[in-house]
């Protein structure tokens, strides 16, 4: 596997779809961002009974994404973080394939040990056990 993000590349964080968190997440994030956990979570989280998620806003994609760059980079999520080393597309030749459709950076770069892309599948595997039952 070659894995090696782009500069200026923000094709993933435009895809649709949900950015799933964890308590650290958040915690993360709002000090990032110098706002209380709280004030963090009602202005940004979505909650449900097993999941904590970022809220869709109507014009982007992701709440973070301003003028093509993320602006939370270093506090960023686990899901972020990991991909594309995400449980479905390491373990599926045919689903890494298809995200390489639109991601420009699969396929380029160092070659990734085996071990390393499931070391960060299973980092977010642990991190959101609700989605990998």
């Amino acid at each position: 596997m070659r894995f090696e993000c782009q500069t200026g590349c923000t094709a993933c964080c435009q895809q649709r779809g949900f950015v799933y968190l964890t308590a650290g997440d958040c915690a993360g994030m709002a000090a990032f961002l110098g706002l209380e956990l709280a004030d963090f979570e009602r202005r940004y989280v979505y909650r449900t009974k097993n999941l904590m998620r970022l809220r869709v806003p109507r014009e982007t994609q992701c709440p973070f994404l301003k003028a093509q760059a993320c602006s939370i980079y270093s506090a960023r999520p686990v899901q972020c973080r990991t991909f594309p080393f995400w449980p479905e597309l390491v373990g599926d030749k045919r689903e890494w394939r298809k995200t390489a459709r639109w991601c420009p950076g699969i396929g380029k770069g160092e070659l990734i040990q085996i071990a390393s892309a499931r070391e960060a599948a299973r980092q977010m595997r642990e991190a959101h056990p609700n989605l990998y039952r």
